[in-house]
């Protein structure tokens, strides 16, 4: 494992009862780079994405995360599932945004920021707190900290989403669909704070149907199509010099790719 790679997923395999949905996948995330997994609908982005965190458990492979095997423990040559305990160790340094805003909606923005830091990452209160205002500030929200969810728009309950995640301080972030959920004319809002992060040198693993986003931001691309990695490199690579037929029929489905570059 490379030292600038937080995350290496090796030979992962997923199955939902007869339906494999993984096929051995590998991929590794590399420090500061942003990588935006693309594919059709049910072609195992998600599911790819949850396996990183273990939000979903995995049937074979490996997923290392900063060189520590995520889910499970070896020993002697035998692999049994991790404790509770012993997973949020290997993954604390792991963000996720979720598709869905996930907010608690009878607490303020502030609230959903700060309180998951004095509950679960042993901040007290008043350092919860600082941290919230700061990481509220860095998504352009700091003025709606003492609004509640149903007071504030779509696009503004996921920049919450983001700011509960930078706040716990990770290495890496993994978004899952993050604008999916949301109306098209506020969906730049969340693409622009994840342009600033990305300016700044977060580490993102972003499963996205926004292939502007992905072309223009993206370190690299994946493309899944039916369980298998089939494509991945450069945005230039995938999106304007590829020769996957699958890949070119998916892409004519979004955008004329010669817009992003210029000759």
């Amino acid at each position: 494992m490379s030292t600038q790679t937080i995350i290496d997923v090796i030979g992962l395999t997923k199955s939902f009862g007869a339906m494999e949905v993984l096929k051995g996948i590998t991929l590794s995330l590399e420090r500061s780079q942003v990588t935006c997994i693309i594919g059709p609908s049910g072609s195992g982005k998600s599911t790819l994405l949850r396996c990183m965190a273990f939000l979903e458990t995995y049937d074979s492979g490996r997923v290392e995360i900063e060189g520590r095997l995520l889910g499970y423990v070896e020993k002697n040559g035998k692999r049994r599932m991790a404790k509770p305990s012993e997973t949020a160790s290997v993954r604390r340094n792991v963000g996720f945004v979720f598709q869905h805003f996930n907010l608690w909606p009878h607490m303020t923005a502030l609230e959903n920021v700060a309180k998951p830091l004095w509950l679960a990452a042993g901040c007290d209160k008043v350092e919860a707190r600082s941290r919230g205002m700061a990481a509220l500030d860095r998504v352009g929200l700091r003025e709606k900290a003492d609004l509640y969810p149903a007071q504030l728009s779509g696009g503004q309950q996921q920049r919450v989403g983001i700011a509960r995640t930078l706040a716990k301080e990770p290495h890496i972030i993994l978004f899952d669909e993050p604008t999916s959920a949301l109306d098209p004319e506020i969906v730049g809002e969340v693409l622009q704070v994840m342009r600033s992060l990305a300016d700044d040198g977060m580490t993102m693993a972003v499963v996205t149907h926004e292939m502007g986003f992905a072309a223009q931001v993206a370190d690299r691309v994946a493309f899944i199509d039916e369980g298998v990695i089939s494509a991945v490199g450069s945005p230039q690579d995938v999106f304007k010099n590829t020769d996957n037929p699958r890949l070119n029929r998916f892409l004519k489905n979004f955008f004329d790719r010669n817009v992003f570059w210029t000759n």
